[in-house]
Parts: C-alpha cells; structure tokens; sequence
C-alpha cells in the first residue's frame, strides 16, 4: 500500500513533505529550521516543539499523523530556558 506523505508546515513558514516515522530534526535542516537540543534523550525538554498544538520532544519521537496528513509545527516557549 502506498505511503501518503505529510505535510510539515515550519514557523519559517517553508513547507516540507515527510513519511511516518521520519527524523524532526532532518526534515528541519532541510527546511532551513534548526530545532533547539540539549540532552538528546528527552529528559531536559530543549528540543521541545509544538505540532498542531501538542507538545513533542523532536530527540526522542519521529513524525507521526493522525488523520489530515499537514503539520504545523511552532517552539514551545519555557520561560526558565
């Protein structure tokens, strides 16, 4: 069965188009958008990134849809960063 691709809106507004289970920060780089990390096991939540209003550590999730195949991803802001 064919794959449908997911499209990534970045707060650069650049749009890019991803399968399930890509790589957050690869699909970034290509669109010009640097995710924030720190750890890289998700337990200080600097590469915490908001996807259609849901809060999601890029370092230890890949992309996932639920239903509309479009994204929109914006940072998550923590005012003790």
């Amino acid at each position: 069965m064919k794959q449908s691709k997911i499209k990534i809106t970045w707060p650069n507004n650049i749009e890019t188009y991803a399968s399930e289970n890509d790589d957050w920060f690869l699909l970034a780089r290509r669109a010009g958008y640097e995710i924030p990390t720190g750890c890289l096991t998700g337990s200080c939540g600097a590469c915490e990134i908001d996807v259609n209003g849901e809060t999601v550590r890029a370092c230890i999730s890949n992309i996932k849809s639920k239903k509309d195949c479009s994204l929109r991803v914006s940072l998550t802001s923590d005012p003790f960063w």
